[in-house]
């Protein structure tokens, strides 16, 4: 596996490369979230079935554009979701005319945020859009905090890591229903 900065991390991503990374409370897995081969590797690596859905984050709302329907909220609840971000929330919002189905998965949303993490904000922007971002575990593992405790069996399957600390929540993020404001996972 390569270790990544973000000047040689935009090429792996364009391969369609599966990379590791920290995010505010864990490390995370991500890839190209229109690269259906990109996505398919990293639900297999990670054992996860499609159907589950991906989350996206992205370094600011204009990189969701076509992702998500934000118009597609009420006004206040747009506002609530806006309001809350960059930050340690993610969102159910209505998916929007670019999601496909490896990433909605059975669902007619998509999980978003716009992250607070330096790292992830810089590495967003190098991309110029969205990613995959899901715990970089094997489905009913615990996620790896640090670095020590990534998986080396996951680890000898991806493309690159880009190092760095986790933001130190100690939780994942929360994930809240953009329509109705309810609370999915606390």
């Amino acid at each position: 596996m390569i270790e990544l900065d973000l000047h040689n991390v935009v090429p792996v991503l364009q391969a369609g490369g599966v990379i590791t990374y920290p995010t505010e409370a864990v490390w995370g897995l991500g890839c190209d979230p229109g690269n259906a081969q990109a996505v398919l590797k990293l639900l297999s690596l990670k054992q996860r079935p499609v159907e589950k859905g991906m989350i996206l984050v992205a370094a600011d709302p204009a990189q969701l554009e076509g992702w998500v329907q934000l118009d597609a909220l009420a006004a206040e609840r747009r506002q609530a979701v806006l309001d809350s971000w960059p930050g340690a929330n993610t969102w159910i919002v209505p998916a929007g005319p670019r999601a496909p189905r490896w990433i909605t998965g059975a669902h007619t949303g998509i999980a978003v945020r716009v992250s607070a993490h330096p790292l992830v904000q810089a590495l967003c922007t190098a991309w110029g859009g969205p990613l995959v971002s899901t715990s970089a575990n094997l489905a009913g593992e615990p996620p790896a905090r640090s670095r020590e405790q990534l998986d080396p069996a996951l680890l000898q399957h991806l493309d690159g890591l880009l190092d760095g600390a986790t933001g130190g929540l100690a939780q994942p993020t929360r994930i809240r229903v953009a329509a109705t404001g309810d609370v999915l996972r606390d």
